[in-house]
């Protein structure tokens, strides 16, 4: 088991589940990471939101650190920059992949 971080950093950790707390913000790394490096108006085509809803949760994940952009003539291009993110993402998702195997064998009964 890691080693237990100093309490002067848990706000830290807490801010970083609060940004990843959002289920929009959750799909744009989920897209960013199934389809690589995206500008706004792409984002937008694949969410089904408003750009201005894009470019809001887009901003957030950019002063997290979690995202990256890189500026092409008029557009931005956003990828994701974390590489601790998949390995978080694949454990969340394996344990409720879990959790709901077990709860639909438990109702089957």
């Amino acid at each position: 088991m890691p080693k237990a971080l100093p309490t002067e950093l848990l706000e830290h950790v807490a801010e970083r589940f609060r940004v990843l707390g959002d289920a929009t913000r959750l799909g744009v790394i989920r897209t960013l990471l199934d389809d690589g490096e995206q500008n706004v108006g792409q984002l937008v085509e694949r969410l089904g939101t408003s750009q201005a809803n894009v470019s809001k949760h887009l901003r957030i994940l950019h002063d997290a650190g979690i995202v990256s952009r890189r500026a092409e003539g008029t557009s931005a291009y956003y990828s994701v920059t974390d590489p601790s993110l998949m390995p978080v993402c694949a454990i969340v998702c394996d344990r409720l992949r879990e959790q709901v195997a077990d709860d639909a064998r438990t109702f089957a009964v």
